[in-house]
């Protein structure tokens, strides 16, 4: 299910088609959408909902694999701009904690593992953390994901303390200093 088309980017092509067509150049911001660097509590906690998906190398992944660390799980597609642009910080995010009990799983829409590794190939920096496959969207469904990105934090014990709807900075200091805390705790 794709978001609806917002009237800004409905003006942009508009417009862009008007300029293309007087054989004027055309000049798009280089700079994706403004992410954001908050994260909603998930009140009260609930038990995040299983799941075992494959990777592009067929290697099949379940979230009780992971059971005892901090998990950003993260629901995402190549066509969808946010998505596209968080990707990077998701990576450094990654690097950054992941000694210390952290993981990123991001949870690929609907698409083919071929497409997915084309638009891996063209980021500045190849994500080193699991890219998993939801071809029905089945996964999504469980989590009540309404459009994408959408991305939860799950805590060591299992359960979805945060959420954010939309792209996110996900290494701005706001949210470095929530999985500081979160890895700092038992594990």
């Amino acid at each position: 299910m794709r978001r609806p088309i917002s009237n800004r980017c409905k003006h942009l092509a508009s417009l862009c088609l008007v300029l293309a067509v007087a054989g004027l150049p055309v000049a798009l911001p280089a700079q994706g959408p403004d992410l954001s660097h908050t994260l909603a509590p998930v009140e009260p906690p609930v038990t995040a909902p299983g799941f075992r998906l494959a990777d592009m190398d067929g290697e099949m992944h379940a979230l009780a694999d992971y059971r005892g660390k901090v998990i950003l799980l993260n629901f995402w597609a190549t066509w969808c701009p946010p998505c596209r642009h968080e990707m990077p910080a998701m990576e450094r995010l990654y690097r950054r904690f992941r000694d210390r009990g952290f993981v990123v799983l991001a949870l690929n829409q609907w698409e083919d593992p071929d497409l997915v590794f084309a638009y891996t190939g063209d980021l500045d920096v190849f994500p080193s953390f699991p890219m998993l496959f939801d071809p029905q969207s089945s996964v999504s469904q469980h989590y009540g994901v309404k459009g994408l990105p959408t991305s939860f934090v799950i805590d060591r014990s299992g359960q979805v303390i945060y959420r954010a709807i939309g792209g996110r900075e996900f290494d701005h200091p706001e949210i470095l200093q929530i999985l500081e805390g979160l890895l700092a705790g038992p594990s």
